[in-house]
């Protein structure tokens, strides 16, 4: 059953994180789904990944708030198929009709033009580079990045305008670039944090079913070092 009070069937929501899917705050109309009697709640499909192009006018976000140490940040994706059942940013789909429950993790956005905006936002007149920041709302290596490969492509842009850069995931999947990141790094401009909020793999798998595991974000972690690369562990 589906509702702002009562749980998604388990089968419909296998690997993932929340149990509900409530209608967007920001919808005129709630829906309700209900056994009517006819057991047709059993032929709902399961919630699976589907990912929809976004085309935004800017890439670069910004904000003015004394309590964040970055003024601009970049977001690859909107939402995030990691499906951390504490992530702050599941209301921001609020703003695209959709529910912060399951359809923040498994309904996504692509924003296949990153790497061209960039460019064009660098270029400029008056443009003064300070760090950006990536993973501040959702993670840029999330696993639809193996087929997008936007991150990387953000990545070139930064690497060829030597301008810093600051990342935060959850992923081994950042180890993918570390041959961009570590010339990055060898002129100061990269460093990576990786979050690990347990080192319990069953406890992981509850609260981040399709994040690594926390063994392999220490790996990667020791990898990207290895590599000279300035990384740190977020807790909690």
């Amino acid at each position: 059953i589906d509702d702002s009070g009562v749980r998604v069937g388990f089968d419909r929501r296998r690997g993932r994180a929340t149990g509900v899917n409530p209608t967007g705050r920001y919808e005129p109309i709630t829906r309700h789904v209900f056994d009517d009697g006819w057991n047709s709640l059993e032929e709902l499909p399961p919630f699976k990944t589907q990912v929809q192009v976004e085309k935004p006018r800017a890439i670069i976000t910004r904000n003015s708030s004394p309590d964040i140490s970055f003024d601009r940040s970049i977001n690859p994706y909107r939402g995030c198929e990691h499906g951390c059942v504490y992530c702050f940013a599941r209301p921001t789909h609020a703003y695209m009709g959709m529910s912060p429950g399951l359809d923040f993790e498994a309904k996504l956005f692509a924003k296949p033009d990153a790497a061209r905006l960039l460019e064009r936002e660098l270029a400029k007149p008056g443009y003064e580079p300070r760090t950006i920041a990536i993973g501040t709302n959702t993670d840029p290596y999330q696993p639809i990045e193996k087929q997008w490969r936007i991150m990387r492509e953000v990545l070139e842009v930064l690497e060829a305008h030597n301008h810093p850069v600051g990342i935060v995931t959850k992923s081994a999947l950042v180890t993918r670039d570390i041959d961009i990141l570590g010339r990055m790094a060898e002129k100061g401009l990269a460093k990576v944090a990786l979050s690990v909020t347990t080192l319990d793999r069953k406890l992981a798998r509850v609260m981040e079913p399709r994040a690594a595991t926390p063994p392999k974000r220490l790996e990667a972690m020791r990898t990207l070092s290895d590599a000279g690369i300035p990384v740190s562990v977020m807790i909690g």
